[in-house]
């Protein structure tokens, strides 16, 4: 009976053990691969000459909080990463939460040999809710433009 216990404990543990250790950015890395991996590709290589690469991306260093922006409300227009310009356009992800998009984020940026740290939660909420505030001005600006043209 003793040595039944000691086996079964010792099986507890072993399966505790190996069961705890988790992948660091397992939430980030799961919503990517759901969302962000059909055209960014599962090693972040992009789709050559239409969909930029996440991978040792110049630009994604550079602009972690615009990074956050772009996911949330898209892009469009060029954008220059590692010396090549695209201009594919990328829809917005409007339903994942302020929570998600910066797992996202701390996923890219620590995959694939990126070594860029972490974004700061809070900054990252404010910048969105910049950027809330500029689409939304964007957008009546776009309504007004249409109102001027039928009243012509």
């Amino acid at each position: 009976m003793k040595i039944q216990f000691t086996v079964a404990l010792a099986a507890l543990i072993f399966f505790c053990t190996y069961s705890c250790k988790e992948e660091t950015f397992y939430q980030g890395h799961s919503i990517y691969d759901s969302i962000c991996a059909n055209c960014h590709m599962e090693d972040g290589s992009g789709l050559k000459g239409i969909i930029p690469p996440l991978a040792n991306s110049d630009y994604l260093k550079n602009n972690q909080l615009e990074v956050a922006c772009i996911i949330r409300y898209g892009m469009e227009g060029d954008v220059v990463v590692n010396g090549k310009t695209y201009n594919q356009p990328m829809a917005g992800i409007t339903y994942v939460t302020d929570t998600e998009i910066a797992n996202i984020i701390n996923y890219i940026n620590n995959a694939w040999g990126n070594d860029y740290g972490m974004v700061d939660f809070k900054n990252l909420r404010i910048k969105l809710k910049e950027c809330a505030a500029e689409e939304e001005r964007i957008r009546l600006e776009e309504r007004a433009e249409r109102i001027r043209k039928m009243n012509q």
